[in-house]
């Protein structure tokens, strides 16, 4: 059945601050956004079959049965949509957009705070230890929530990602097509076999050229309602024709046997990869889908070690790739070989002394990010913003306060992958990148100790 549309009320308060009646009490204003009241009482029981009928019901449909809490069907959405163990750990949290509830199994009164904001009071659920809260957080990006209970600290997550609308299905919106799995055996990585995948969109028409992005750790972009939530962005982007038409091809780290690859194929500061992806992994793409060839329509993107990959091939290659999204990239030295190789530790510097290349690039990353014996991964892609600014490259940092994680990039995926092809036009072939106005006013980034 179709849902009922969920209905938020309340006026504006004071000074037009937003304020609700949240189940008969006022609240604050929320941080990241606004709590929200409920509406009129629905009849519940028009939901219960809904419910009763899935496995786990979605944030929409626990949200609306939270809009009478002393329901016996709002309890048993908490035990459906939530195991006892997330309730009692404190890492009970669901959300669509910019709405979330929270739930807590305790026998104090919680406190919760999210990016270590005010604290709000939870709401008992009457005659249990359950405690919940609903409200809102800012889209596109990621965020932190736990709990203060008995005056300790407890519970709660990290790297909370609250996406976009353009990260979800639109009923009005076609789809395109992903490949099945397709296993290639290398001889540029010899005996290396690999797994790729490769989604068209819908637009595509073999009779016109498309553009071209690839995407390493492609495993955890083929599932469209996963963490990545990439395909249903592609689709929604294509469709509001934010980026051009694009073929994405999804390709996996490969293995020599049970020899693992990734950090070979990724962290090495080379053009092995590079020439990998040209003359075997594309060349096949290009048989079965109409390429552009101009470097002006390829781009390629990572995170991690895929980030730190994906500047690479563009840095060694400007002619295959010139538009750069990396994510928590590895700029350290986890394949640095003193006196044999370098790592990309040194990317900084080397941006600083060679010559500039005609790239764009979008950084990402947060301030509670790897820190090991490799490096540090906030420090060192800060200093890669810094060093792409002094040479008036087009770059920009998004810079939040994630862990090593792919919520923060994963939400903000529209925005970045919009701001990377931004001002395309598919008559031209080439186009020298310039530096954003907007960035080029900004200082250079500085670090304060806490």
């Amino acid at each position: 059945m179709t849902l009922p549309p969920l209905l938020w009320g309340g006026p504006p308060g004071p000074r037009g601050a937003p304020w609700l009646r949240l189940f008969g009490h006022r609240a604050s204003r929320w941080p990241g956004g606004r709590l929200r009241g409920r509406g009129p009482a629905l009849p519940l029981l028009l939901l219960l079959p809904h419910l009763l009928a899935a496995d786990k019901p979605t944030a929409l449909e626990l949200l609306q049965l939270a809009r009478d809490p002393a329901s016996p069907q709002f309890r048993e959405g908490l035990a459906a949509a939530f195991s006892s163990d997330e309730l009692k750990k404190g890492t009970a949290v669901l959300g669509q957009g910019p709405k979330f509830i929270w739930a807590i199994d305790a026998t104090a009164a919680p406190k919760l705070l999210i990016d270590d904001a005010s604290e709000h009071r939870m709401l008992r659920v009457a005659n249990t230890s359950l405690w919940y809260r609903i409200g809102e957080l800012t889209t596109g990006t990621s965020h932190e929530y736990h709990y203060i209970v008995d005056g300790k600290r407890f519970g709660g997550r990290t790297d909370v990602p609250a996406y976009l609308p353009e990260s979800y299905a639109q009923p009005d919106v076609p789809q395109g097509k992903l490949s099945d799995k397709i296993v290639h055996t290398s001889t540029i990585y010899p005996g290396m076999q690999i797994n790729y995948w490769i989604y068209a969109p819908a637009q595509y028409d073999a009779n016109t050229p498309a553009a071209l992005m690839v995407w390493q750790d492609g495993e955890g972009q083929i599932n469209r309602d996963g963490g990545s939530r990439l395909l249903n962005v592609i689709d929604n982007l294509t469709r509001q024709k934010k980026i051009p038409v694009m073929i994405q091809v999804l390709i996996s780290p490969g293995k020599v046997g049970e020899k693992a690859m990734r950090s070979i194929e990724y962290d090495t500061v080379d053009d092995t990869y590079t020439k990998f992806l040209r003359q075997e992994i594309l060349a096949d793409v290009a048989k079965q889908y109409n390429l552009r060839k101009d470097t002006y329509s390829h781009g390629i993107a990572g995170q991690s070690s895929g980030g730190i990959c994906a500047f690479n091939a563009a840095w060694f290659h400007p002619e295959m790739f010139s538009r750069v999204l990396s994510r928590i990239g590895s700029f350290t030295s986890i394949q640095w070989h003193p006196g044999q190789i370098d790592g990309g530790n040194v990317y900084p510097f080397k941006i600083r002394k060679e010559p500039k290349r005609n790239i764009r690039v979008w950084l990402q990353d947060g301030a509670n990010d790897l820190e090991n014996d490799h490096g540090s991964w906030p420090l060192q892609n800060i200093q890669m913003a810094n060093s792409l600014k002094m040479k008036n490259y087009d770059f920009h940092l998004s810079f939040g306060t994630g862990t090593h994680n792919s919520a923060h990039g994963n939400a903000e995926a529209p925005i970045a992958l919009t701001w990377l092809w931004r001002d395309y036009d598919a008559g031209k072939t080439e186009q020298v990148y310039e530096m954003d106005p907007s960035e080029k006013v900004k200082p250079l980034f500085r670090v304060k100790l806490q």
